[in-house]
């Protein structure tokens, strides 16, 4: 980090910057093997009684003691990705490869509709969702905007609510870019709701995906090459889908919960499942896709063990994304936890970028709730 200005640290941020992203350097003391010095980045979200409190973009808080500030500074906005040959612009890329853009708020927005809960009720302007605990996802508040309600009472509503359908109290946190929440990452954290499961959703252009060599792609050098697959595409996931994703929900009768299940994975404006079958008929990959608009939303990608190193996910990332194309979509996204790292690669190697990360704040046990 350069903090010097003049040949001088300068501590050059001030109360006022409370909701900016800022940059700080502290003195840690450098006992021996540790640093003298600690650098942090985030959103300043207090700064009281001598202790800054900033959140990072995984949504982890750090208190700072003022007085152990040697160099701090406003970051500045982020400048557009540049586009061909160094061009700033993004819009003169080939019209096929260009990246989307998109806020954080459309694509929350977008991700909701495309995994929508079984059971939701408004608080102000955030949604509670129920599912009978299938996913994080479809049982977790959605906060996009405010609650209507000082922070405290909403916590205690939601509480309540949770309590009566025998589920955690779980409230979707976004972090990492402008128009995130980590200033209410800071409050829940204050008030002791732990952070859990952090997500990164990434983002590409489409029409690459459709256009993938899917008989080069996602095979390893030294793997069996692999015979044409036929890439299945329903509006319902059949007996061998299910099987293959192999997710249940928690909390209520199995019969609730694989309806609820089912309600979620089914929900959505335009709703795809895709399944390549082994010589057997079992599902040997398979994939989820929702098409809303300009955007085409893709999860439960899935090859069974038996069937890897094959090209198997390529080829139904590639059969979906076509059929995206078809209903008018130009931009892709999707939703992966943080430490898998097969998953963040195979994905990397398909263009996809991260957007936004975001993680889910738990009530726990005798705290959380006011």
């Amino acid at each position: 980090m350069e903090f010097l200005a003049g040949g001088h640290a300068e501590v050059r941020i001030t109360r006022a910057d409370v909701g900016k992203r800022v940059s700080v350097r502290r003195l840690t003391g450098g006992g021996a093997g540790e640093p003298a010095f600690t650098d942090a980045v985030g959103v300043l979200t207090s700064w009281d009684e001598g202790v800054l409190s900033i959140t990072r973009r995984n949504g982890e808080c750090v208190r700072i003691e003022e007085s152990s500030l040697v160099a701090a500074k406003v970051v500045p906005a982020r400048r557009p990705a540049a586009g061909p040959q160094g061009s700033s612009d993004p819009s003169t890329a080939p019209a096929r490869r260009r990246g989307p853009s998109a806020t954080v708020l459309e694509l929350q927005r977008i991700a909701a509709r495309g995994w929508p809960a079984a059971e939701t009720e408004p608080l102000g302007e955030w949604t509670l969702r129920a599912s009978g605990g299938f996913t994080r996802r479809a049982n977790s508040v959605l906060p996009l905007g405010d609650p209507g309600v000082p922070l405290d009472t909403a916590l205690e509503r939601i509480g309540r609510w949770y309590d009566a359908r025998g589920l955690p109290a779980v409230i979707t946190v976004a972090t990492g870019r402008a128009g995130t929440d980590e200033e209410l990452a800071a409050a829940l954290a204050e008030r002791g709701w732990a952070a859990e499961r952090h997500t990164r959703v990434r983002i590409a252009a489409l029409a690459p995906l459709a256009d993938l060599d899917t008989d080069a792609t996602d095979i390893p050098p030294g793997a069996a090459g692999a015979a044409p697959a036929r890439v299945a595409l329903s509006r319902e996931p059949d007996a061998e889908w299910l099987a293959l994703y192999n997710r249940t929900g928690e909390g209520g009768p199995a019969g609730e919960a694989a309806r609820d299940a089912l309600k979620v994975l089914t929900g959505g404006p335009s709703v795809w499942f895709a399944t390549v079958h082994d010589a057997d008929g079992r599902a040997a990959a398979i994939g989820r896709l929702v098409v809303d608009g300009r955007w085409a939303g893709f999860a439960a990608v899935e090859v069974a063990p038996a069937a890897r190193r094959r090209g198997l996910a390529t080829r139904v990332m590639a059969a979906l994304a076509e059929r995206a194309l078809t209903e008018g979509a130009s931009a892709a996204y999707l939703q992966v936890e943080a430490d898998n790292t097969a998953a963040l690669a195979f994905y990397d190697r398909l263009g996809f970028t991260d957007h936004h990360g975001y993680h889910y704040r738990r009530a726990l046990p005798g705290g959380g709730r006011h």
